[in-house]
């Protein structure tokens, strides 16, 4: 199939044979059911994640193969190229309306959708909760029994296909309102406070030691983040721009919810 999707993608014609536009279908099947993903987990810890271009443009690909059409739910109507996923009972997630997920969405058993969002090529793990109007963006990685709180933004990505997705790894708590965009990666067990903007050019200050330690683009595993600002000169003046503290760790527990509330007591952390 991957040789398929790479040629199609040099040459958009053989969208025209049916050869090649089954072996698109195949891949967003496979997406759909978790067979495939667009980025797998590291081996072992301390690894890289790897990401999959090929199956995100065989995503892109799959859009020119559709054709408008009408899909009613009851008395919603809806008019688009995607098909909505179906068939939850026998997938073991709970889906609670108005939650909307896409056909090549991956959604494990024991999935909670309250009133939300999920994009196609997303995959997302057991026991998580999808919280009121949470949007989780085409490709992310979503770990297992992660927590996005409501209205939560999990940014998607298709193009460019280099382009990382967003990975929120296993055991992760994401506050109200935060944000998580531009392959961003939160690492296991994390805790995001309410609020928290992260993209790719976003400023992670670790202010627990006794020097700021600053990168970009990742949040370690068991970091309790909080949102702050810090000084930057403008024309105009100087200005607080965003930027992301790592105030502290969540403290290594067998109890994950005891652990998920020892932090937020001890940091005083809004969720």
């Amino acid at each position: 199939m991957r040789q398929v999707i790479e040629q199609a993608w040099e040459d958009r014609g053989m969208l025209k044979d049916e050869g090649v536009v089954r072996a698109i279908e195949k891949v967003i099947d496979q997406l759909d059911k978790g067979d495939l993903r667009v980025a797998d987990p590291p081996a072992d810890d301390g690894g890289a994640w790897r990401v999959n271009d090929w199956v995100k443009k065989a995503v892109i690909l799959y859009f020119p193969t559709r054709g408008m059409r009408t899909l009613e739910a009851g008395p919603l109507e809806f008019h688009d190229k995607m098909q909505l996923k179906r068939g939850y009972a026998e997938l073991g997630v709970r889906v609670v309306p108005h939650a909307v997920a896409r056909y090549g969405a991956f959604l494990a058993p024991g999935t909670i959708l309250m009133p939300s969002y999920v994009n196609i090529g997303a995959h997302v793990g057991t026991g998580t909760m999808v919280d009121t109007w949470a949007t989780v963006g085409s490709c992310a990685q979503i770990g297992k029994h992660v927590h996005l709180s409501g209205g939560v933004g999990i940014g998607g990505v298709l193009e460019p296909v280099q382009a990382a997705p967003v990975i929120i790894e296993d055991g992760c708590f994401i506050g109200s309102r935060a944000i998580v965009v531009e392959g961003v990666r939160v690492g296991t067990e994390a805790v995001l406070g309410a609020n928290v903007v992260l993209t790719a050019s976003t400023r992670v200050i670790d202010i627990t030691g006794d020097v700021p330690v600053e990168t970009r683009g990742h949040i370690p595993p068991r970091s309790v983040v909080i949102p702050g600002t810090v000084p930057k000169r403008f024309p105009a003046g100087e200005y607080g721009v965003p930027c992301a503290l790592i105030i502290g760790k969540r403290k290594a527990s067998t109890d994950q919810k005891t652990s998920l509330n020892d932090a937020l007591r001890e940091y005083n952390v809004a969720v």
